[in-house]
């Protein structure tokens, strides 16, 4: 029997949910590697394993396309408890889901049984360079210069909510060539985990837009994490409100930063299909 997998995706940001409890994975680097391929697998960012928690309700580990296991994702977040409620593994509306980056709170909207949004709290962030984690002298990364290994330079700001973000302020993020410039700055020597890497330009104080090159998985449609380290680098520059709504290829997302120090991000969830992947 092989594994039964379902595809999730949040605006476009796309991952395979297999329920470990009931199809172990033995090598999920690998699996991630295989099922993710676009052309000669079953096509996703990568895969998403639902496991039992160990001070909480769940775990979710994250592995993204190339095998790379990642400490958190939002989109994958919110999946998760669509994923978990409507396969009746929980009841509550409210929960906790372990991640790497450490627990994170989701609220669920739902309606006759369905979840049509997740509220789910990142953390505090952080913006020291060593908390990146990024080379250098302490103290945070603001609109610094960065050159890449063909001699162009840009300015990066730098946010970590879980996972590390390296922001570029731009014209017009939908012109960026993301193939191009993307991989340069995630492998750059600068960051000795890699990193995401957003660009972003502005309607107004409630509204940006973001496009990502992300870690490990390359260009998505959407990220979770991204649009929250997207918008946290637009607050602490102070380009937008602690409140906004990050524009990506396939709708929004509505950030917050609240008093209490965390960040909420908030959206939707959509299962795409179910299958069975051969042993």
């Amino acid at each position: 029997m092989g594994i039964v997998f379902t595809k999730l995706h949040g605006l476009g940001n796309d991952y395979h949910f297999i329920d470990t409890e009931k199809y172990p994975v033995a090598d999920p680097p690998e699996l991630s590697r295989r099922m993710s391929h676009r052309h000669l697998g079953a096509g996703s960012d990568g895969i998403i394993l639902v496991m039992p928690g160990e001070q909480h309700e769940f775990k979710m580990r994250i592995f993204n396309a190339d095998g790379s296991e990642a400490e958190t994702c939002g989109n994958g977040i919110r999946c998760f408890a669509k994923y978990v409620y409507e396969r009746g593994m929980t009841d509550k509306t409210a929960f906790t889901i372990e991640t790497l980056a450490g627990p994170n709170r989701v609220v669920l909207t739902t309606d006759n049984g369905k979840v049509v949004a997740v509220r789910s709290n990142m953390g505090q962030p952080k913006f020291d360079r060593a908390e990146i984690p990024m080379l250098g002298a302490p103290g945070r990364v603001v609109e610094e210069s960065i050159s890449l290994d063909d001699g162009r330079v840009f300015q990066i700001t730098c946010a970590n909510i879980g996972n590390p973000h390296a922001v570029v302020f731009v014209d017009d993020a939908t012109k960026i060539n993301l193939t191009d410039i993307g991989p340069r700055i995630e492998n750059h020597p600068s960051f000795p985990k890699r990193t995401n890497v957003e660009f972003v330009n502005f309607l107004d104080r409630d509204n940006m837009v973001m496009r990502i090159w992300e870690r490990g998985s390359g260009i998505t449609m959407a990220s979770g994490s991204g649009s929250c380290g997207s918008a946290l680098a637009a607050m602490i520059t102070d380009r937008v409100n602690r409140r906004v709504n990050v524009h990506l290829v396939y709708g929004a997302l509505t950030i917050e930063w609240a008093e209490d120090g965390c960040v909420y991000q908030e959206g939707p969830a959509t299962e795409a299909y179910t299958g069975e992947w051969p042993a």
